[in-house]
């Protein structure tokens, strides 16, 4: 199925490539690999602020995980300009603003991993994945998640 097609069936539009909020850029190619950097949750466009296992629940954390997700594949597509030239979502990184006691960051990135898979299938979208607790996100945000993915 055409990436764009499931995308469509599924309510999602992709956002444009938001402008880094620091020294960085939002996406660097070399050879067939795309890397793009992290990117904080956002919730109607302002940054979703909380810590998991303090004032968000697990629930709505991979709610924020899945709207990373979709602006993520906002920047992969202004990166390659086709998302069906994805042969593989090689791996994210989750960061999850969390307690100490927290636990369940990756059931958080789940929200991020599940859409890929739904999005790209069960092969392209199936990914190597890290998700750690962490003290703080910029921000305050809930959630980030960076991206690496092969180009055909």
């Amino acid at each position: 199925m055409n990436v764009y097609d499931k995308l469509t069936e599924l309510g999602i539009q992709l956002p444009p490539v938001a402008a880094p909020a620091a020294a960085y850029v939002p996406f660097v190619q070399t050879g067939k690999l795309v890397f793009l950097s992290g990117h904080v949750a956002k919730k109607d466009g302002k940054p979703w602020v909380g810590k998991l296992g303090e004032n968000i629940e697990t629930a709505e954390g991979k709610l924020a995980a899945r709207a990373v997700a979709i602006d993520l594949m906002g920047t992969l597509h202004a990166a390659v300009g086709d998302l069906n030239k994805i042969v593989r979502i090689v791996k994210l990184m989750s960061l999850v603003n969390s307690t100490g006691t927290f636990n369940e960051q990756h059931l958080v990135t789940n929200g991020a991993s599940e859409l890929f898979a739904e999005v790209f299938g069960p092969e392209v979208g199936a990914h190597a994945r890290s998700a750690f607790g962490v003290a703080q996100i910029p921000m305050g945000c809930c959630v980030e998640i960076e991206l690496i993915a092969e180009l055909a």
